[in-house]
């Protein structure tokens, strides 16, 4: 029909904006010498929302309630009946070979006579129950026939005669026990055969539900799927949107990336540079740290020769005074005498060399700012991302001008398929079908009617049985007296006997015509429940259908065949209608990407290749980027000459670690007092006092001010550091100034030689987040349109319904009357039995056995 080609159509075109090509991937050549290739980095996911939802009313779910008790009965019935597996294999050879046609002189050939016996095998026991029916059939009214003969002639117990018998009465209450059990059991049955009448009844209403709400979905489905198609084709545009952002920042994005990979190298060496600027700094102030310091300790130090040696030739006076001789003084005298020699300085800072001209030439040196060059280098390197925007403007604007070209060409790609005009006919068809259906509504009913008329008018017959029963068992019963005699017996009774043998009349009549019924949909019904319900229950007749070759040895596939005129499609039934009760997409349930190749045309739009290819292109040009100027590395160069590699630091340390003095001049000063307190009062002893206390006075005024010189300068740092620090910077100075020199060199070359490769290798990761986001869109598409769009659960709604209708509320109510109404006509037969060999005791005779002296007489 014109609108599924249109509904194929359609999905197709959804297929056209969801299919995923994976793109081959370039190989780059890595030198031997490049770094290791980082991985690029993940490319930012993509929110395209949700697919607008199709909410489907249709609940393809039969709970039977009570009388699913019945169904069961009934299926049990049927297995026990019909146990064997269904036949799949022998079903599928029937097909195949007789394809061409059935003629009688076919079944003489072997493989069909084969196929006939294991049909037959297969059907035993549906022949076996039918044949008893037909024979039941066949035999009833023949039986009727002679048994009416038979009491026309008084035999079969029409003789209107009865012997006496000393247990009458108890095989009178086995009869009527019998009759009554087997009345119930009809009664039973005839319950069990209204339920399932009325059933069918009942549930043509829900029928009618079924049709409403599998319509309104099939009208959901066409109405809801242009909105999900355009809801897919709209959302190309946050992909492009975003690619479009990533474009206007290629200069952060790709720059940075070329400006990281670089800077691996570019860093460290300007980092180098930048260092040893601020060691120039630093030297600089440790020189003039030493040189203050120097020129403090050598001054000073002069000044305490000249106070020390004064005090020492006055102090070596005071001793030879003669009071020193007295043999008491004499002692302490001389020992005083013997430390005079202690009275002297340590350290001697004359000798040390002169750090000024290493001084000057570090100021000179520091009037080029090398700090200031550096951060220059930086900056000029830092302009990579700028350089790469400026560069990369013709291309960008290429680029966008193809994404503009996809656009447009999905937008004409999707207005050559007419889908609303499409569905819309889809619609129509759908309310067209909806009436005519709902036309034959009325017809339904009174064809419901009438059937529910007849087999209302079929359990009358057995009423009509079980009503002469029961008035004849309530008649016989209630008339029935002991001490009549059977020719005496009253008219009630009589009347209870005459009811039951209508009975009987009527059973005969009857029993053959219900079980003809009973046996017509026996064979039909339950066939049906075995052949097809059972099978599409379990799902075994599609695979019936969907054998390869089944209809044609040229044909594999049936339902590809049939919808698309190519059976060599790999799709099935069952896979079809698996997919649909999953509710996944039509597109992926009938496998249309298999008619179209969609691949093409995602190349050349969507996942365009092209797009990799404009950016092979791409050439940044890093000529111009200069790391260190040539007044920086004469800045360097001149620091490595400066001359603070020619101080002689170790006999600075060695002359700064000793002390000032020879002694610790308040320690000898202590000790002078002391000694001077053992000698007598007088001028001796004030006189050692006052040379005491003058050796605190120089410690004081000169030995402290040159140890704090010493120690502390500028409040930053010792003497001592500053030595260390200008010994550990002069340390291969001319070295370390080459190999900053020998890594921004290395740095400039990778920039200006190396650079196309870390260009091509960043570019291709670039271009590969830019197609990440087109691989997310037609990913997202590729898996909306297998589980969101279209979604074809109607589909499989529409199968289930028929097999709820057609099996679970006609074939299970058919099955079930048949098997109540067949209970009673079996039923029927010892009912006959019961009713002729009970209305013997009803009915009034004719004649009785008299006795008379013990001798029997007929009266």
């Amino acid at each position: 029909m014109l609108w599924s080609r249109w509904l194929v159509l359609l999905l197709c075109w959804g297929a056209t904006s969801g299919e995923q090509q994976a793109d081959e991937r370039d190989r780059a050549g890595v030198r031997a010498d490049s770094r290791r290739q980082r991985s690029p980095p993940p490319v930012e996911p993509l929110d395209f929302g949700f697919v607008p939802a199709a909410v489907y009313d249709t609940h393809a779910y039969y709970e039977p309630g009570s009388i699913g008790i019945l169904f069961h009965m009934v299926h049990a019935f049927l297995y026990v009946v019909q146990p064997n597996s269904f036949p799949k294999d022998l079903i599928v050879r029937v097909i195949q070979q007789n394809m061409g046609g059935i003629k009688i002189e076919d079944w003489r050939k072997p493989d069909n006579v084969v196929l006939l016996l294991q049909w037959i095998h297969y059907e035993a026991g549906f022949i076996v129950c039918a044949t008893v029916g037909i024979v039941f059939v066949v035999l009833v009214p023949i039986i009727a026939t002679c048994f009416c003969v038979c009491r026309c002639c008084e035999n079969c117990g029409g003789e209107m005669h009865q012997r006496q018998r000393k247990n009458a009465d108890c095989h009178r209450g086995f009869f009527t026990a019998s009759l009554i059990t087997i009345s119930v059991f009809i009664i039973l049955g005839v319950l069990i055969a209204y339920a399932a009448n009325h059933n069918v009844s009942t549930q043509i209403k829900s029928t009618r539900r079924l049709i409403n709400t599998n319509m309104r979905d099939l009208k959901t489905f066409a109405n809801n799927t242009p909105a999900q198609i355009e809801y897919l084709t709209a959302q190309y545009t946050t992909a492009k949107n975003k690619v479009l952002s990533d474009l206007d920042n290629i200069g952060p994005l790709l720059g940075g990336r070329i400006h990281s990979q670089l800077e691996k190298e570019v860093v460290p060496s300007l980092d180098t540079a930048l260092r040893m600027a601020g060691a120039m700094r630093e030297t600089k102030e440790a020189l003039e740290t030493v040189n203050t310091s120097l020129e403090l300790l050598q001054d000073g130090m002069g000044k305490l020769q000249t106070s020390i040696s004064g005090e020492r030739a006055s102090l070596s006076n005071t001793l030879s005074d003669p009071a020193c001789t007295n043999g008491a003084v004499s002692p302490t005298c001389n020992t005083i005498r013997s430390t005079l020699s202690q009275l002297g300085v340590n350290a001697d800072y004359s000798k040390l060399s002169d750090v000024s001209h290493a001084l000057v030439n570090i100021n000179t040196i520091l009037r080029t700012d090398l700090s200031n060059i550096v951060q220059k280098g930086y900056a000029s390197f830092n302009d990579t991302p700028k350089l790469v925007k400026e560069q990369t403007k013709n291309i960008v604007s290429g680029v966008k001008g193809m994404l503009d070209k996809i656009g447009t060409e999905i937008t004409s790609f999707s207005k050559m398929f007419p889908v609303e005009p499409s569905l819309a006919n889809f619609t129509i068809f759908l309310n067209e079908r909806q009436k005519a259906i709902e036309s034959f509504y009325p017809q339904i009913d009174q064809m419901d009617f009438y059937r529910w008329i007849g087999c209302v008018a079929v359990l009358c017959m057995v009423i009509l049985v079980l009503a002469f029963n029961v008035l004849g068992l309530l008649c016989g019963t209630c008339g029935y007296d002991k001490q009549a005699t059977p020719t005496t017996r009253g008219c009630l009774s009589n009347t209870g006997g005459n009811l039951l043998m209508a009975g009987v009349g009527f059973s005969f009549i009857f029993a053959w015509v219900l079980m003809a019924i009973v046996t017509s949909l026996f064979v039909a019904g339950g066939n049906i429940e075995k052949m097809i319900c059972e099978p599409l229950a379990n799902r075994q007749l599609f695979k019936i259908i969907d054998t390869p070759f089944l209809v044609h040895p040229e044909k594999k596939n049936f339902l590809p065949g049939m919808l698309f005129q190519n059976p060599n499609i790999d799709l099935t039934l069952g896979s079809m209608y698996r997919e649909c009760y999953e509710n996944n997409g039509l597109y992926h349930a009938l496998q249309l990407e298999t008619m179209f190749n969609i691949n093409s045309f995602l190349n050349r739009t969507v996942y365009n290749r092209d797009l990799a290819k404009v950016f092979e292109g791409v050439q940044v040009d890093l000529q111009n980027v200069t790391l260190l100027e040539q007044a920086g590395r004469d800045n360097l160069i001149n620091f490595a000459n400066s001359g603070i590699g020619n101080i002689d630091y170790d006999a600075y340390l060695t002359e700064v670690n000793k002390g000032v003095t020879l002694v610790d001049l308040l320690s000898f000063a202590t000790d002078l007092e002391a000694q001077a307190d053992q000698l007598p009062r007088g001028a001796l002893e004030n006189a050692l006092r006052g040379h005491a206390s003058s050796i605190r006075l120089i410690h004081r005024e000169q030995v402290v001010p040159m140890e704090q010189a010493m120690k502390y300068v500028r409040a930053r740092s010792t003497l001592s550091q500053s030595i260390k620090k200008l010994q550990r910077t002069s340390n291969d100075l001319p070295v370390k100034v080459t190999n900053v020199l020998s890594a921004i060199d290395a740095a400039e070359y990778l920039i200006t030689h190396n650079a196309s490769h870390v260009v091509k290798q960043e570019t291709k990761s670039y271009v590969q987040s830019l197609v990440g986001y087109f691989r997310q869109y037609t990913e997202w598409v590729k898996n909306s349109l297998t589980a969101e769009v279209a979604q074809c659960k109607p589909i499989s709604n529409i199968v289930d319904s028929m097999e709820i209708v057609a099996c679970s509320f006609i074939i299970d109510s058919v099955n079930t009357f048949w098997f109540g109404l067949g209970g009673c006509c079996i039923l029927l037969i010892p009912s006959i039995i019961f009713s002729v060999k009970l209305a013997k005791y009803y009915r009034r005779m004719d004649t009785e056995d008299v006795f008379e002296d013990g001798q029997e007489s007929w009266n």
